[in-house]
C-alpha cells in the first residue's frame, strides 16, 4: 500500500496510478479514495496520472482524534502533492471534497494547480449565518452528530439509501451495490474523525478561498441534490469564482458523480482538455 507519514505522525493512504498530467481526487464525507473508482479508471485510460487519498480519519489512514478539520485536511494535500511532486495538476472534489479543493487551490496551490472542478460542492458555507439566509439550521448538523453517536452502523444504510442517491424519490430504483459500497466506505473510518468532519464541512466559511481561487474552475451539481442544496452552494459559488462556469443537472441527486458517472466524466474531461 501507498502510505506518506505526515508532519505528525499521522499515516496517509493514498493510490497513484498511471503517467501523465495529474488529476487528484478529493472524496466527500464519510467515504474513501474508493469513492471514485469509476473516474480514476476512466481518467487513467484516458492517458492521465490518477491520485486519490483517505482523508485523516478515514478509510485506510491513521483514525485521528485530532486536526479533523479543512486548515489541517488541505495542509495534508499540500504534504501529499509535494511528496508526489505534483505540477499542472487538475484537482477534482466531491462534497466535503470539494471544500478541501477550495482550501489547498486557495492557500497551496499556486505552480501546482491549473484547473479545478466542484461536484456536489459544500462551498461557500453550508450553516445557516446572518449572512449566509439560505444555508441549513445547526440543528440539522446536530442531527446528523446525533445519529452517528446513537448507531453509526444503521445511519450508514440510512442514509445513503435514501436521500444521497435520491433512492427516496417515488421513480427511484434502489441500487443495493451502492447503498453497500458507502456503508463498507463509511464503516473504515474513525467515528471521532467523522463526527468532527460534520462541523468541518457545515460550519467554515470558504468565501475567501473561492474568491482567491486564480484557475478556471468548473462547478457541476444537481438540482434535486437533498443533502448540498444546489442554489445556497453552486449558485452562491460560481459568483465567488474569478474564472467559474457553472453547469445545472435537472433531476440529479447529491452522488451524481456515482450513479451518473458516465455524464459526469465525459463533461469533466471536456473542461480539461479545452
Amino acid at each position: 500500500m501507498d502510505i506518506l507519514s505526515l508532519r505528525d505522525g499521522t499515516e496517509l493512504f493514498f493510490k497513484d496510478w498511471g503517467s501523465g498530467q495529474p488529476i487528484v481526487f478529493h472524496y466527500g464525507w464519510p467515504l474513501s479514495a474508493d469513492d471514485w473508482d469509476a473516474q480514476m479508471l476512466f481518467f487513467r485510460e484516458k492517458g492521465f496520472r490518477v491520485i486519490a487519498h483517505d482523508r485523516r480519519g478515514h478509510g485506510r489512514s491513521t483514525q485521528t482524534d485530532s486536526g479533523n478539520d479543512m486548515d489541517t485536511y488541505a495542509a495534508d494535500v499540500a504534504e501529499l502533492a509535494a511528496a508526489l511532486d505534483l505540477h499542472e495538476a487538475i484537482h477534482v472534489g466531491d462534497s466535503t471534497g470539494g471544500g478541501e479543493v477550495a482550501r489547498y487551490v486557495a492557500r497551496h496551490g499556486k505552480g501546482r494547480v491549473v484547473k479545478a472542478v466542484l461536484v456536489s460542492a459544500v462551498p461557500p458555507i453550508m450553516l445557516k449565518t446572518e449572512s449566509n439566509p439560505g444555508g441549513l439550521p445547526l440543528t440539522v448538523f446536530d442531527g446528523l452528530r446525533a445519529a452517528l453517536a446513537a448507531n453509526r452502523a444503521q445511519f450508514y444504510r440510512d442514509l445513503p439509501s435514501g436521500p444521497f442517491y435520491g433512492f427516496n424519490r417515488p421513480d427511484a430504483e434502489l441500487m443495493s451495490g451502492v447503498v453497500d459500497n458507502w456503508w463498507r466506505q463509511g464503516m473504515m473510518g474513525g467515528a471521532k474523525a467523522h463526527y468532527d468532519c460534520i462541523k468541518a464541512f457545515s460550519e467554515t466559511d470558504f468565501t475567501s478561498d473561492l474568491k482567491e481561487i486564480d484557475v478556471p474552475t468548473l462547478v457541476l451539481h444537481g438540482d434535486d441534490d437533498q443533502i448540498v442544496p444546489y442554489a445556497d452552494s453552486a449558485l452562491l459559488s460560481v459568483k465567488l469564482l474569478r474564472h467559474g462556469r457553472l453547469k445545472v443537472y435537472p433531476g440529479h441527486s447529491h452522488g451524481m458523480l456515482t450513479v451518473n458517472a458516465d455524464e459526469l466524466n465525459a463533461d469533466i474531461l471536456a473542461f480539461i482538455r479545452e
